[in-house]
Order: structure tokens, then C-alpha cells, then sequence
């Protein structure tokens, strides 16, 4: 009888250790599971590559007179609330027209605004508050363009043209993310030689008086903000 009693506590407790081993290396294989699947996720998280380079002053130039080579696009279409604008842009002006395709491909003028209203003269737009649009601004770089105001155009009526950089800026260096078009119905050639003309209205200059009759502030900026929509190529 003690014989029969001592077998049955012996295989009670080897059948119990032999669970406590199972449930261990259950725990374990679970552990290690989990750690091989953070190793992997630390492992394949990749920052995604950038497709253009960062702009800098250093570089700006190099990188349009490549670009303008293989992106020869000349018609694009703003399409704000009062109707579409669209513009043929002059390949004589290759740096000007290749930086205004490359931040249309880029999307940056989307959801900016025509933020300066001068009635009979100019409407400018390329600027805005918006957080996401200064975003975008940050990520392609920060660079001023040189004066191109040789080619023979001038600044007639519908003429889109550059400003220049509002920083310390002798040189009038234009500052490629924003644009004006020329509204005023007898031109305004007092600009010539200060500002690069690189484009012209072919379609919509009605939709340009309607955006210039806007009312303004003092700073001229209208009271009811007019957002550009999109910015797009025209095939």
C-alpha cells in the first residue's frame, strides 16, 4: 500500500513539473516571438529618400538649367474661386519657367492665395498663412532666383512676372514662390529692368479684373481671402 501510495505522488509531481517546463518554454517562445518582431520593426523602418535635393542659393541654378532639359511643359492653368486663369510661360526665361513647373509638380501654389490686390495694376499671388503651405516651402529649400529682364518682354497687360525677395536685396533677386500678373490695362513699364517677366495670360484676364476689384486692407491684402485652388500643367 505505501508502495502504491509513493508511485502515485511521484508521477503526480513529475506530471506537474513537466507542465511548469511546458508553460515556461511557452513564455519563452512567446517572448521571443514578441522581440524578433520588434527587432524586425526597428530593423525595416527606412526614411524615405528625397527625390530632389533640399534648394540652397549654392545650388538652385545647377539644378533648373538640368531640370528646364527634361521638363519643357509651358501652359499651366490656375484655377482659383472665380474662375481659371491660364498662362503660356517663356522658355527664353528657362530658370524662371522651369523653377514655376517644378513647384507646380510639386504642388506647392495649391491652397495659397492671390494675397496682394492693387486695382488697375497687379494681382500677386504664391503666399499665404497657412501652416501646411510654409511646410511645403521648408521642404523644397530656400533660394532666391537672379534677374533674367534682357529677353525683350516687357510688363504689358496680363504679363506674369517675379518679385523680388522682401530680405535685404539690392539686387532685386526674385523670390521663386510667388508670382504677379500684370492687371493694369496700359501695362506697367516702369518695371521693366527691376523684374522678370516669364509669362503671359492667354486665357482669363476677365477672371484677373474680377480678383483685382476685390476690396483690401490698407496692406492690400483683400479683406476675403482668394484662393488659388490648384495650379496645374496644361499638355
Amino acid at each position: 500500500m505505501r508502495l502504491v501510495l509513493f508511485l502515485s505522488i511521484s508521477i503526480l509531481f513529475l506530471s506537474c513539473n513537466n507542465k511548469k517546463t511546458e508553460t515556461n518554454n511557452s513564455s519563452k517562445v512567446i517572448q521571443n516571438t514578441s522581440e524578433e518582431k520588434k527587432e524586425t520593426k526597428k530593423d525595416t523602418v527606412i526614411e524615405p529618400e528625397r527625390e530632389f535635393p533640399l534648394l540652397t542659393d549654392d545650388n538652385a541654378m545647377d539644378f533648373f538649367l538640368e531640370y528646364e532639359k527634361h521638363n519643357k511643359e509651358d501652359k499651366v492653368r490656375i484655377t482659383t474661386d472665380f474662375g481659371e486663369i491660364d498662362i503660356l510661360l517663356y522658355d527664353k526665361t528657362k530658370f524662371h519657367r522651369a523653377n514655376f513647373v517644378f513647384l507646380t509638380k510639386q504642388g506647392y501654389f495649391d491652397d495659397t492665395q492671390f494675397y496682394r490686390i492693387v486695382n488697375n495694376f497687379v494681382i500677386q499671388g504664391g503666399n499665404t498663412d497657412d501652416a501646411e503651405v510654409k511646410q511645403k516651402r521648408k521642404q523644397i529649400g530656400r533660394y532666391l532666383l537672379p534677374k533674367d529682364t534682357k529677353r525683350g518682354y516687357k510688363h504689358d497687360r496680363g504679363a506674369v512676372s517675379m518679385p523680388s525677395s522682401e530680405v535685404d536685396n539690392p539686387h532685386k533677386l526674385a523670390s521663386p514662390y510667388q508670382f504677379f500678373i500684370v492687371q493694369k490695362s496700359d501695362g506697367a513699364y516702369h518695371l521693366d529692368g527691376d523684374y522678370t517677366v516669364f509669362g503671359k495670360v492667354i486665357r482669363g484676364m476677365d477672371v484677373v479684373d474680377e480678383i483685382a476689384k476685390q476690396e483690401t486692407d490698407n496692406a492690400e491684402w483683400p479683406l476675403h481671402n482668394v484662393y488659388i485652388k490648384k495650379v496645374e500643367i496644361l499638355e
